[in-house]
């Protein structure tokens, strides 16, 4: 799929919505003049809704998606960091349940908007935001397509027989953090309970390989055909 749209055809918004009681920040791209359109959740990694995932949510809006990154720290006073540490602390302060809960919220959100179409919802999420996009649909029936980056597999993978959209799963062969045993995992669970998936393992390719913003550990080439992959495979699935 080409970019359909440039910069200056986006309309670019901080919203706020409720997940019971607390309140959820987000960042909303919606491309100008779209009617009836599919939406997509970007799901941050765990150093906050930052401006890496934005531009990430920039770049699905403007192949014409609406695309909307909650911010998954709300709850816990909407940081964001650069150091690891604090970023480790994060993560595991948000509860799993509560993370989910709140992502179920953004749902219902999108399905308020009037120019989304509620039954063409994908999500897309990097590292821990990896993690919740392939829980998501085990949890919600309205997500229609998941790319979780580098994410997590449960162990044990039984959770993953409630999966209700298809997958595509991205990951790199030198991920210290994310190890083949979870794609294998992740291989067996789609086997085992006959769900719609792949996973595709760029050879040489270090955990975060799609962030742009991190010189350390970003592989262009790698990150190119994922972001291909993505594009065809929410276009497969999401119709647009």
């Amino acid at each position: 799929m080409t970019e359909q749209f440039t910069d200056q055809q986006l309309n670019e918004s901080t919203v706020q919505y409720q997940s019971e009681d607390v309140t959820i920040t987000a960042y909303l791209v919606k491309p100008q003049g779209v009617s009836h359109a599919p939406a997509i959740i970007v799901i941050q990694e765990w150093w906050g809704l930052n401006d890496h995932i934005k531009d990430i949510a920039r770049r699905l809006a403007k192949c014409g998606y609406i695309a909307i990154a909650p911010d998954l720290y709300s709850r816990l006073g909407n940081p964001i960091t650069t150091d690891a540490d604090e970023a480790a602390r994060l993560m595991t302060t948000l509860q799993q349940e509560d993370g989910l809960k709140d992502l179920n919220a953004t749902v219902a959100y999108l399905e308020t908007i009037p120019d989304v179409d509620a039954s063409r919802i994908g999500t897309i999420g990097f590292c821990m935001g990896g993690s919740y996009a392939l829980m998501l649909p085990t949890v919600n029936a309205d997500i229609k397509a998941a790319v979780p980056f580098y994410g997590q597999v449960p162990d044990p993978y039984t959770p993953l027989q409630n999966l209700q959209a298809p997958i595509l799963y991205i990951h790199g062969e030198d991920d210290g953090w994310i190890t083949h045993d979870h794609v294998d995992r992740l291989r067996d669970a789609l086997t085992e309970y006959r769900k719609t998936g792949e996973a595709k393992t760029y050879p040489g390719a270090p955990h975060a390989f799609f962030n742009d913003t991190r010189p350390d550990v970003y592989k262009p080439e790698e990150a190119a055909d994922a972001w291909n992959r993505t594009l065809a495979f929410f276009s497969q699935h999401l119709g647009n």
